[in-house]
């Protein structure tokens, strides 16, 4: 890990920048997000045949959840946040599966199916460091390409959304233009700029379709400066009928699937907000990842369209220079004071749709892209081209009821309806079927002490064998595990690791031994400690050798901490 300062960070996560200037730049976090809110709530309402009163409603209560969960991660309180400059709010992600459950079920039902799954976010998050191969690269991929191809009739059958009164070939030049003009910042705009996408896109389309006599300003006029919307609680629905039981495994998966995408940006943000590079603390993840689950369920609990972190706050805290958590904190304050605002509220749902599927047409389609991205990061071999053609092609084959349509009615044509859903499940089998059938890794579990250090060496001794490296290869990865050991046991003192268990887990792939190296502790980040060797002084000092020797005999070293337990993983190249 690079130790190279970063000096353009004027003001890191703990420090205080003046009053006025945290709260415009605060201010100016938030804004450029406004229109995409809105936009994501709105497309999602429409595209579930819901009345304009639920519209303000739900968008409404997206800024307020917004808002409360921009200041949660601000401000780290227990396993809760992330103590960073992290904006959330309604995610893409999300259009398909909750606008098919509005049109199933109603409010009701997608309040009940986001609050049911967030609970599997909340058990992802806290075993993290247990089920992160569960929503592999091929799993997170497949499924963003599902949502983003099962969107494309729904997006599509807004368009003749217009009202009465519209003029002839006013809703296909509005959508052309917002298009046009987000396509264009997208592809020629500098990063700076581009963090501004769904303002100026969304701004230069509805000013157009003003002009043109779609956008309707009644609900506006009419509402009040200050206050909330009419009270539009869903409620929840506890029926569990067929839809319930066909879209939670959708719901599941794509909460799944957001998480992984937002645990990206939770490690971007923390690379750039400090001077000087730190290792990734994965604690910090998990507190950006809860937060985003207190957000949904107040999103649930209000009716209103799950969260996501967003993804441009490592750039934009690489641009402004600031880190500082209390700029994030009177951003989350000034959403929330907005949503107080109806005339506000009330003009960004009135975005007329044909401005709303210009819009989303580039964002549906990076969506997409993304997900190809993800496919295809770690390579593509003969097996996973196989899991994600045959998943995507059976998902959108049930999504526009094209395989064997006459044979499912009622219950079955409820429950395999939505492509994502069963893509999701169809990608999730035959990963795991992959899986299973793989060679299975060798595991060893013992106490973390060095009396241990004998049945480690015994199982690193049987490895090497089995491969049938030299003595050369064999000694050094023999020494890794010793080393390995004895760096663990330096980061968690006596008085800490005394009763706790470290796993082991060894998996050859050619001529390189992974081991990972499982081990619960709270102290010094050991990839902190290997990154800053160089740094410190020339002085010898004992709790550094194995630290040293570590990196001398593995060919790379990584370390991450969770709440319940540190993993460091180490590769050793061996020769026969």
């Amino acid at each position: 890990m690079s130790t190279t300062s970063n000096e353009r960070i004027l003001y890191e996560p703990e420090e205080r920048p003046p009053f006025l200037f945290a709260i415009g730049l605060g201010f100016q976090t938030i804004l450029g997000m406004l229109a995409g809110v809105a936009a994501f709530v709105a497309i999602t309402i429409r595209m579930g045949g819901q009345p304009d009163g639920y519209m303000s409603w739900a968008v409404f209560s997206a800024f307020a959840v917004s808002g409360i969960v921009i200041v949660l991660q601000s401000f780290r309180l227990w396993r809760f946040g992330a103590g960073y400059i992290l904006t959330t709010g309604p995610s893409s992600a999300y259009i398909v599966i909750c606008a098919t459950a509005l049109a199933e079920g109603g409010p009701a039902l997608m309040s009940t199916l986001i609050f049911v799954s967030t609970l599997s976010h909340f058990a992802f998050t806290a075993r993290l460091s247990l089920l992160r191969r569960f929503i592999t690269p091929t799993v997170a991929g497949t499924t963003l390409v599902l949502v983003a191809a099962s969107a494309m009739s729904a997006v599509f059958s807004t368009l003749s959304d217009t009202g009465a009164g519209a003029p002839a070939g006013a809703a296909p030049v509005a959508a052309a233009v917002t298009l046009i003009v987000v396509l264009g910042i997208r592809l020629y705009a500098p990063p700076a700029l581009q963090q501004w996408t769904p303002i100026i896109g969304l701004g230069v389309g509805g000013a157009l379709a003003a002009a043109l006599g779609l956008y309707d300003f009644q609900g506006m006029v009419a509402a009040p400066l200050i206050g909330i919307p009419e009270y539009a609680w869903p409620g929840i629905d506890l029926n569990f009928g067929p839809a319930f039981w066909a879209l939670l495994p959708g719901f599941i998966v794509v909460s799944l699937v957001v998480s992984v995408t937002s645990i990206g940006e939770s490690i971007a943000v923390q690379r750039v907000s400090w001077r000087r590079p730190r290792a990734i603390d994965f604690r910090v993840v998990q507190g950006a990842l809860n937060a985003v689950g207190i957000g949904n369920l107040l999103a649930a609990l209000l009716g209103t369209v799950p969260n996501a972190v967003y993804s441009a706050n490592a750039a934009r805290t690489a641009l402004t220079g600031v880190a500082a958590r209390r700029v994030g904190a009177f951003g989350g304050i000034v959403l929330i004071g907005i949503s107080l605002l109806p005339k506000a509220v009330e003009f960004l749902a009135a975005i007329p749709s044909p401005v709303l599927v210009g819009f989303l047409i580039v964002i549906l389609g990076l969506m997409f892209v993304e997900g190809m991205r993800i496919v295809f990061q770690d390579g593509l071999d003969a097996r996973k081209a196989a899991i994600v053609g045959v998943s995507f092609w059976i998902g959108m084959g049930f999504q526009y009821n094209l395989i064997f349509p006459e044979l499912l009615d009622g219950t079955w044509a409820t429950l395999l309806g939505n492509g994502v859903t069963t893509g999701s499940v169809v990608v999730i089998l035959l990963s795991m079927l992959v899986e299973v059938s793989a060679s299975r890794h060798k595991r060893l579990e013992a106490s973390l002490d060095y009396e241990s250090l004998s049945e480690i060496d015994e199982f690193l001794r049987s490895i090497a064998s089995e491969q049938g490296w030299n003595t050369a290869s064999t000694d050094r990865l023999r020494s890794v595990g010793e080393e390995a050991l004895s760096s663990l046991l330096q980061i968690a003192p006596d008085a800490e690791s005394h009763g706790k268990r470290l796993a082991i887990s060894a998996h050859v792939s050619g001529g390189t031994v992974e081991l990972e190296f499982l081990a619960t502790s709270d102290a010094d980040n050991l990839e902190d400690r290997i990154a800053y060797l160089d740094d410190q002084a020339s002085i010898p000092d004992e709790r550094e050798v194995s630290f040293r020797l570590l990196r001398h005999h593995a060919s790379s070293v990584q370390h991450r901490k969770y709440y319940d337990i540190d993993i460091v993983t180490v590769q050793v190249e061996g020769t026969r």
